[in-house]
């Protein structure tokens, strides 16, 4: 990636190795391929430190009946079912299109089998990708995510299948639909993750109440949003106490909407944030978020947003 960019260089993180230009990290599933956002007037990649990819499976997949996204009271359920062209035409058709001098871009695996996953790691190893994301947290499928993701043993599985398949940072996305999550992260480590994504959507439902069926065609969906981010923050302050001692970065998610989100995300240990619902509402977010990280950090004489990883000081 092209070091010259116009972003506060105190805006930088260290994420599995790899330099971000700002903490910030567009999430998957809510800007596509990583296109569709900079045709928006005044959006850029270059005010964000990574894009993750919508979520990719080997062979092609049609996703979920309709509807797949309804709006709640503080978020939104959605249960797209990872419609995506497959693995090769992503590598083939779609990275060549991408801009790698904007920012980092990070694949997003997705499989109903830990040889799925493993086929998937090997074909992105194999492409100009950053980072691989694995999501064993994915709820929007009937087979293979909810179980990997709930399950500390397949979550295992499914991680040392992709870290023999690639020598790609590893980032591997946590569901907080499980019992213990810390436990999850610890074995996540132990089967070779580079890094987490904390967390991923909980999982939800809204009924029409005129015609007594769910809303969503899937019937259940992830929920994000702002009514997400005291669980999440959570999940993060659990899986920091895991990660730091083996110096496992996070990038915290859910419900972040403005600069004072975020920095409760960084000090209960995330290292770089995720930006997901709040794009809907508001696509030029990340601009005012960078400014606001940098104001906080002037008023509190902090000298980079880095310092704020698990700073926090508990009661």
């Amino acid at each position: 990636m092209d070091d010259n960019h116009s972003l506060d260089p105190r805006l930088e993180v260290n994420m599995c190795g790899l330099k971000l230009q700002s903490p910030l990290v567009l999430l998957s599933g809510c800007v596509g391929f990583g296109e569709e956002y900079t045709r928006i007037e005044g959006f850029s990649n270059t005010d964000v430190g990574a894009v993750c990819l919508k979520g990719t499976t080997l062979e092609a997949r049609l996703g979920n009946a309709a509807h797949r996204v309804y709006e709640t009271p503080g978020g939104m359920l959605n249960a797209i079912g990872l419609q995506n062209p497959g693995a090769r035409a992503v590598v083939d058709e779609i990275l060549p299109r991408l801009d790698f001098n904007e920012t980092r871009f990070i694949a997003n695996v997705s499989g109903s089998t830990v040889e799925e996953y493993a086929e998937v790691t090997r074909i992105f190893d194999a492409s100009p990708i950053d980072a691989i994301e694995i999501n064993i947290s994915c709820p929007n499928v009937k087979e293979g995510g909810v179980a990997f993701g709930n399950d500390p043993d397949m979550s295992a599985r499914v991680v040392a299948a992709c870290r023999e398949a690639t020598a790609k940072p590893l980032i591997t996305k946590l569901s907080p639909n499980q019992t213990d999550i810390a436990e999850n992260a610890r074995r996540c480590i132990e089967a070779g993750t580079d890094g987490f994504a904390v967390t991923n959507t909980l999982m939800g439902m809204a009924i029409d109440i005129n015609n007594r069926r769910p809303w969503l065609g899937n019937n259940q969906g992830g929920l994000s949003g702002p009514a997400i981010k005291p669980v999440a923050l959570f999940k993060v302050f659990q899986v920091h106490q895991v990660a730091r001692a083996h110096g496992i970065p996070i990038i915290g998610q859910g419900g972040i909407r403005t600069a004072g989100d975020a920095i409760e995300f960084l000090l209960a240990g995330a290292t770089a944030i995720g930006l997901g619902t709040s794009l809907f509402y508001d696509p030029l977010v990340c601009q005012e978020i960078n400014r606001d990280l940098i104001a906080y950090l002037d008023r509190h004489n902090i000298a980079t947003v880095a310092d704020l990883t698990g700073a926090l000081e508990l009661n």
